[in-house]
C-alpha cells in the first residue's frame, strides 16, 4: 500500500496547547493493525514526527505524525470513524527540547 506521510495543521487553542487536526478526509484508525496497540494515548509523550494515528483515504493509508514533542492530553476520535478535514484528533501540550 502507498503510504503518505500528513503534515499536521496544528491550532492553538489556549495558552499551552494544540490541537492536532485531520489533514485529509478519511476513516481514523488509531493503530497500525488491527488488534494492535494504538500508536499514542493519553499521558503519552511523544517525539517530533512520531506517528500517533493513520488516516485511510480511498485505500491509502496516510500516517499522520506530530510536528514537536508533545505530550497527548486527550484523543477526540474513536476507531474506524469517519473525519473530515480539520476535525480535532487530538489536544497536545508541547514540551521544550
Amino acid at each position: 500500500t502507498l503510504e503518505k506521510e500528513a503534515s499536521l495543521p496544528a491550532k492553538q487553542i489556549e495558552e499551552n496547547t494544540i490541537i492536532i487536526k485531520s489533514p485529509i478526509i478519511g476513516v481514523f484508525y488509531p493503530s497500525p493493525s488491527h488488534g494492535a496497540p494504538p500508536f499514542v494515548a493519553e499521558g503519552d509523550i511523544v517525539s517530533a514526527g512520531e506517528t500517533v494515528c493513520i488516516v485511510e483515504a480511498m485505500k491509502v493509508m496516510n500516517e499522520i505524525r506530530t510536528e514537536t514533542k508533545c505530550k497527548i492530553l486527550k484523543v477526540f476520535v474513536s476507531n474506524t470513524r469517519s473525519i473530515q478535514v480539520d476535525d480535532p484528533l487530538f489536544l497536545v501540550l508541547p514540551i521544550a527540547e
